[in-house]
């Protein structure tokens, strides 16, 4: 006589922290959970099958303890999940991501184009392209050491994303608001010192040359002109100036939103 066995169904007790609660059905929200499983499934998996992309992670803790992504999950265990601490030093415990994340860089899905020049004003590496594919989006951030920055919610669950970050927000000065709390950037942030446009690097240039090129209104107006080192483009003080000016103020401040 055979007798057949079914996988023993086990349970874990899982809470997720902060805004990882985004990615959560509202009845799990702010709350513990039980989570059913067969096997002994790694922590990843279940975490990404509950609906959370693993590069939001940065703390593990079963039991008091804190373990990797590797850690195979046993019944009873008490799981708690953090988001990437970017303000905060937690080397004691096993982080998730190698180290820090800082002198920060980025790079922006189809979708963030407002979004990656608003970072670029504020003078951080944003890396865009228009309809870029998402495999060469993984692979040059993979390769360049740059944080995914997407709407794409299955983008970050691929598993050779290392760090990303879902955007939540759709309005561009919102979604500004959003990176800079979460990445800490306010320290970073050198404003008026990347193209718009192409994201190179600003610089001063020479005067002379740069009059004949700007229009002939700017000529009494300016004495010092800025260009671009990677397309070429011009920039000056103009009257937009103080716009922006007081637009990178309010980011800054926590105002802009």
């Amino acid at each position: 006589m055979v007798t057949s066995h079914k996988p023993l169904d086990r349970t874990s007790t899982f809470r997720f922290y902060a805004e990882l609660n985004d990615f959560l059905s509202a009845d799990r929200r702010q709350r513990d959970f039980r989570y059913s499983f067969t096997g002994s499934p790694a922590v990843k998996d279940a975490i990404e099958a509950i609906g959370v992309p693993h590069p939001e992670v940065d703390l593990i803790v079963v039991g008091g303890v804190s373990v990797g992504f590797d850690y195979h999950l046993e019944d009873g265990d008490a799981v708690s999940v953090y988001p990437v601490f970017e303000a905060f030093d937690i080397s004691p415990v096993v982080r998730l991501r190698p180290k820090p994340l800082r002198g920060t860089r980025f790079i922006l899905d189809d979708h963030l184009g407002k979004l990656a020049r608003a970072l670029r004003l504020l003078g951080f590496d944003a890396a865009w392209k228009r309809d870029a594919e998402k495999g060469a989006l993984v692979a040059r951030s993979l390769a360049e050491h740059r944080i995914i920055l997407t709407r794409d919610r299955k983008l970050l669950k691929s598993g050779d994303v290392t760090h990303g970050c879902w955007i939540r927000h759709t309005d561009p000065r919102e979604q500004l608001s959003e990176v800079i709390a979460r990445f800490d950037l306010c320290a970073q942030a050198r404003p008026f010192t990347r193209c718009t446009v192409c994201n190179g690097a600003i610089e001063v240039t020479d005067t002379e040359q740069a009059r004949r090129e700007a229009p002939e209104r700017v000529h009494e107006r300016c004495d010092e002109f800025y260009r671009c080192q990677s397309c070429g483009k011009l920039y000056w003080k103009g009257t937009h100036y103080e716009r922006l000016k007081a637009f990178v103020d309010g980011m800054m401040s926590g105002k802009g939103s």
